[in-house]
């Protein structure tokens, strides 16, 4: 082994021990903060974590609870556990999933880099490059949970508003039919399966809610500042004025579905004019080049061949 390359892997090594013990401190002081605050008061809206700790013979809920102490550091204002909600992660088996993921990334992410170190025989690890390449795993271990969670609540948030349309052609016949607010979520809970297949979850939790002697002026305020859609809003915002104030609910439907329709009608057609700018740079780059030689290329190779023969 050459004298760059040994010095490169015990520099690594050091690095990513110290990290490795930097990262455990942490991780045992926040557990420790945690466990004081849990003896202290039972906090009964930690459902969720008792679930992740409950459990001590799951080698997943082990890793999935390390993943939990990880996100505590990193996230301290909880984005993700909005993340999650918009994502329609809110069993314990989807959460203990990316709780496991979060977890294993900075694990997999530090085995890449030692065995770079180890078997890349210095040719692609300098000593001055190894801190950069253990700084760029360490951002990533972080970024990439927090990116694959923000990309399948992003998903989630366009489904919901895609079926915000079909949600106000549903509410304005069930309200035609006499049905109060209540009634209709009901109703679209009960027997709209599989025509809402993302609020409909989110309405099941409502009428749970609702069920339970909650409020829902205040029920679907809080739904609202979880999911930040804002056709979804719109719509929440009239249900939530209709019930608070009174009067008719057909016409302000109505009134925030053209609302609506307008937004995603102009969206639409933002959509069509980056994807003709697209088309457009494929052409140019593609069919352009083939459609000259297919049309001049015989005329060309005429003149090159008359030239030569004279």
């Amino acid at each position: 082994m050459s004298p760059d390359l040994f010095a490169g892997v015990v520099a690594g090594t050091i690095v990513v021990g110290l990290m490795a013990i930097a990262a455990l401190v942490l991780l045992a002081l926040r557990a420790r903060e945690v466990s004081r605050l849990q003896s202290r008061i039972a906090d009964p809206g930690s459902r969720y974590e008792d679930e992740l700790i409950g459990d001590r013979k799951s080698v997943m809920r082990d890793i999935a609870r390390q993943g939990r102490a990880i996100e505590q550091i990193v996230d301290p204002k909880g984005e993700a556990q909005r993340l999650m909600v918009q994502a329609g992660w809110r069993n314990t088996q989807s959460r203990i999933g990316f709780y496991a993921f979060q977890a294993l990334v900075p694990a997999a992410m530090a085995i890449l880099v030692m065995a770079g170190i180890v078997f890349g025989k210095g040719k692609f690890f300098q000593v001055p490059l190894i801190f950069v390449v253990i700084f760029a795993a360490f951002a990533l271990s972080i970024l990439i949970p927090r990116y694959v969670l923000r990309k399948f609540a992003s998903a989630r948030r366009e489904r919901i508003r895609k079926e915000t349309p079909l949600l106000v052609h549903l509410l304005v016949l069930l309200f035609d039919s006499g049905l109060s607010t209540r009634q209709a979520l009901s109703s679209l809970v009960r027997e709209g399966i599989g025509v809402l297949p993302e609020l409909e979850k989110e309405f099941e939790l409502i009428v749970r809610q609702l069920d339970a002697g909650g409020d829902l002026v205040t029920v679907l305020r809080s739904l609202d500042e979880v999911i930040e859609v804002e056709d979804f809003s719109t719509v929440l915002g009239v249900l939530r004025q209709t019930d608070r104030y009174g009067g008719e609910v057909r016409e302000p439907l109505l009134d925030a579905l053209k609302v609506i329709e307008e937004r995603q009608g102009l969206d639409l057609r933002e959509q069509v004019s980056l994807m003709s700018g697209r088309m457009t740079v494929v052409m140019v780059l593609f069919f352009f080049p083939a459609l000259l030689i297919f049309s001049a290329g015989p005329a060309f190779m005429a003149i090159l061949k008359a030239l030569g023969n004279s």
